[in-house]
């Protein structure tokens, strides 16, 4: 009884997915609506004995019908915004002397194998892996299938 008070008090919503007429989730919806949280029931078929509870909170108006994650926010009147921020690339990028050897190299050949591009820049495998990385991570290059990689 102790945890369903404290679900019940510290949530803005109960959500009720499935229960018995007699279910455990329906004392911590009784406990939500006496906290005045707002309660949340996904009705059933009328004829399965696990929705009777879920059903007749929607029934006795003490839950919400729950049908798709919109009726939360709608009812919930939350303000969710779809506006994407544009990403601006960095104008004016620090590279190390190693970096932009690679860099250079990238942008002059065009798309080019990891090892070729070791080889020609005159690195290890492991250090022209980790420039790389670096420099991907920077937003300046970008890795393809194959081991190809390309300035952007």
């Amino acid at each position: 009884m102790r945890r369903n008070r404290i679900v019940a008090g510290m949530t803005e919503a109960t959500i009720v997915i499935e229960s018995a007429d007699r279910g455990g989730s329906l004392i911590t919806a009784n406990l939500a609506n006496d906290y005045n949280r707002d309660v949340f029931a996904v009705p059933g078929r009328v004829t399965d004995k696990f929705s009777q509870g879920c059903n007749n909170l929607i029934k006795t108006q003490k839950a919400n019908v729950l049908t798709s994650a919109a009726d939360l926010i709608y009812i919930l009147n939350w303000d969710i915004e779809n506006k994407t921020k544009p990403i601006q690339k960095q104008l004016f990028v620090e590279l190390e002397p190693d970096e932009q050897k690679v860099y250079d190299f990238l942008l002059k050949n065009g798309k080019e194998l990891l090892d070729t591009i070791a080889l020609k820049c005159d690195f290890p495998i492991y250090r022209i892996s980790g420039l790389l990385l670096n420099m991907e991570l920077k937003g300046l290059i970008r890795p393809l299938p194959g081991k190809l990689f390309e300035a952007i």
